[in-house]
């Protein structure tokens, strides 16, 4: 099966209250599923991070890893060079989260980021509702999911 995944992050004041958000399609992009969480006080690359591992898993709870290929999308071109290899991961906390991604990815009949600018359709979107989340938290809803 070929999945595409788009994700993002966003964190207010950095590091700051943050979600983490994506949505997975299939190859005639039809989305399959998509989810938007709060993580708590987290700087914007840490949400990014945040939002593919959840996507991976995601896809592999739903749809198997060993016969999926996933291309994943993100308009964080820090994660996308760190998680392909290009630039190393020197913060320790990004590090851990770098190592986890990989590992996921990794378990994918095959695995592919690219970074797309922000005013992708599909990251946009998500990029709204990562936004919407967040302003019902400033604005005193306290009824917000979050993730783990």
């Amino acid at each position: 099966m070929l999945l595409y995944i788009y994700t993002d992050g966003a964190s207010r004041n950095n590091p700051g209250r943050s979600a983490s958000g994506y949505a997975i399609f299939d190859k005639s992009y039809k989305e399959l599923f998509s989810e938007v969480f709060y993580n708590g006080i987290k700087t914007n690359n840490a949400a990014e991070y945040i939002a593919l591992i959840a996507a991976l898993g995601k896809a592999e709870e739903l749809y198997g890893s060993a016969t999926s290929d996933v291309s994943a999308f993100s308009d964080s071109v820090l994660m996308v060079q760190q998680v392909s290899g290009v630039y190393k991961t020197k913060n320790q906390g990004l590090k851990v989260l770098n190592n986890k991604a990989i590992e996921l990815a990794g378990r994918f009949k095959s695995f592919t980021i690219k970074s797309v600018p922000r005013e992708n359709a599909h990251i946009a979107e998500v990029d709204a509702a990562l936004n919407a989340l967040l302003d019902d938290m400033e604005s005193g809803n306290h009824a917000i999911k979050t993730h783990a």
